[in-house]
This record gives structure tokens, sequence and C-alpha cells, in this order.
């Protein structure tokens, strides 16, 4: 009688913890359904890493593409000329002249100089922050950001750049022949030396190249810009080689076509020939790396050719035309390696 009370008391105890145990298995089941899993944690920081690294990728074509149309459509030759660069140099050469064209339109762009100062101020801070890694949410700015990462660009050639067309809100024409060839190295040349980076390449030869090939693109760009800037009621030519040839600024402004002029366009123009051949006595010594840095030089002879043709009138029409040659010619001295 004993040992049946005792089994009849073990079957109630098992019949308890079993119901027990059911419900316990019930209770965990229902919260493992309604708790998200570790494999679901998982998956949507899965889903975030990607819709980030997605997101990172759209902002990068989005600034890729909007140096590349800025260029194309403000820098045509500097656009060509990028183009036939090695594919590594390829996107840093317009993220660098997307920069050059932002900065050398704030000029006429403003109706302030203190306007124009800002964004002066503006550009030499995202400089600072760029090579704090951390650049301004500016499409031209994580363009550079990305170069100076790729090529390690030198500071102080970019800061150069914006310096020297700080100095040239000024509005004022330049003094001599000597203070245009400074604003070109400060912004041309400083340019070129950041474009030699780009391609690796290190070499005291080319740096003089560049040097000279900059002046001149320099002395050509004022040249090219009379009509513009004489439409506008200024002008910015060497004040010393005007007084020379008794040309004032009103001859200019008139679109005046009289020999005077024209001798003052072919005494400029006369410089950039001059830095053209002291860039082409380093040829033998600058490495074949460095030449597409120099493509340039195809668009300075072909206007300084066509401006001989002209007689030196920089108001006649045919100053006016793009060559549609250009692009041939560019991929030709590409193709020889020469500059």
């Amino acid at each position: 009688m004993q040992h049946k009370l005792k089994g009849n008391m073990a079957a109630c105890v098992c019949a308890k913890h079993g119901l027990s145990s059911s419900k316990t298995s019930r209770i965990y089941r229902l919260h493992r359904s309604l708790a998200p899993s570790s494999v679901c944690i998982q998956r949507a920081a899965e889903i975030q890493s990607v819709r980030a690294s997605t997101n990172a990728t759209v902002a990068s074509q989005h600034s890729e593409k909007y140096c590349l149309d800025l260029v194309r459509s403000r820098d045509y030759e500097g656009f060509l000329s990028s183009l036939l660069l090695p594919v590594e140099a390829r996107r840093s050469s317009l993220a660098l002249r997307a920069f050059n064209v932002e900065l050398a339109q704030v000029k006429d762009s403003v109706s302030q100089k203190s306007i124009g100062l800002m964004r002066m101020q503006f550009w030499k801070t995202a400089i600072e922050e760029i090579y704090r890694d951390d650049p301004p949410n500016q499409p031209i700015s994580t363009e550079l950001c990305r170069a100076v990462r790729t090529h390690s660009l030198t500071k102080r050639w970019l800061l150069r750049i914006v310096t020297e067309r700080e100095k040239d809100l000024n509005d004022r024409a330049y003094r001599n022949i000597q203070e245009l060839e400074t604003y070109s190295e400060n912004t041309q040349s400083s340019l070129l030396y950041l474009l030699l980076e780009c391609l690796g390449v290190k070499n005291v030869h080319a740096d003089h190249a560049a040097s000279h090939i900059g002046k001149a693109q320099g002395i050509v760009t004022c040249l090219r810009a009379i009509p513009y800037h004489s439409s506008r009621r200024k002008v910015y030519l060497p004040m010393d080689i005007c007084m020379l040839h008794s040309a004032s600024q009103e001859d200019f402004i008139r679109g005046s076509r009289e020999q005077n002029v024209r001798d003052v366009v072919y005494n400029i123009a006369s410089q950039t020939h001059v830095h053209l051949q002291h860039a082409r006595s380093f040829n033998h010594n600058v490495p074949a790396a460095a030449t597409p840095a120099f493509l340039q030089t195809v668009v300075l002879e072909d206007y300084l050719q066509r401006i001989r043709k002209a007689d030196f009138d920089v108001f006649h029409k045919s100053m006016q035309n793009r060559n549609p040659l250009l692009p041939f010619q560019l991929y030709l001295r590409s193709w020889k390696k020469t500059y």
C-alpha cells in the first residue's frame, strides 16, 4: 500500500513537471518567433551596409560626372587632353581642371569683390579640410579629396592657385609682361605640376618644361579673352606693351583692328612662342611619362598659327571658331609621346 502511494505521487510529480516543461517549451518557441534572431540582425546589418555602399557609389558617380560636365563645357581643350591621359590619372585630372575652372569663373560671376573673396576663402578652407580627409559635401571637393588620397598631391600647389586667383579679383590690367607671366606661373604652371604628380613623375626637367608651358598657356588665355573682356569694357593686357605701341584701352574696347593694336598682340604672342621654345629645349631630358601632361602645347601651337594667319587681329572672325581637327591633332601628339 505504501509502495503504491509512492508510485501515484511520483506519477503526479512527473505529470506536473511534464506539463510545466511543455508550457515552458511553448513560451520559448513563441519568444523565438517574436524576438529577432542573430541571423536576422546580421542580415539587417548587411542590408544597411549594402545601402550605404550603394549611396556612396552613387554620390561618387555624381561627383565624377559633375566635374566631367563642367570641364567639357568650360574647358573643352583641357577635357580632350584629360581623356588622353592614362586611366589611373584621368579622373584626377578632371577633378583638378574642374577646380581650376571653378576658381577662374569666380571673377566674372560675382558682382562684388567681397563675395569673390568669400568664395576664395571657402576653397582655402576646403583644401585644409581635404588634407584632413574631411572634405565639404561638394562635388569638386569630393573629387579633389579622392585625387589627393590617390596621388598624394602637394597642398602648396592647390593653395597657390587659390591665392593667385584671389589677387586677380583686384580687376586691373597687368603692369607689364612679367606680371602676367607670374600670374600664369602661379595658376597654369601649378596645375601642370599637379598633373605631373598624378602621372607619378618627379623630374626637375619636367618641372622646368611645365613652368614655361604654363606661362605660355596663361599668355594665350589672356589673348583669347580680349574680345570677351572688351565687350564688357575691360582690358587686362600688359600696360607697358600697350604704351610701347601707343595703344589705349579704348582701342581694344572699340575692337580696333589698326596696326598698333595688332603690334601689341604680336608682341605678347611672341612671348608665348619664346616660352614654348624654352619648354622644348628640355625635351631630351623629360621622361616620356610626363608628356601627356603637356598636350596643351598642341592648343598653343594651333592658336599661334591661326593668329599669324589673321595677321594678329584678335577680333577676326576666324579666331572665334573652334578647330575641328584639334581632337585628332591631340591624339596624334599623344601617340608620338612628344610635346
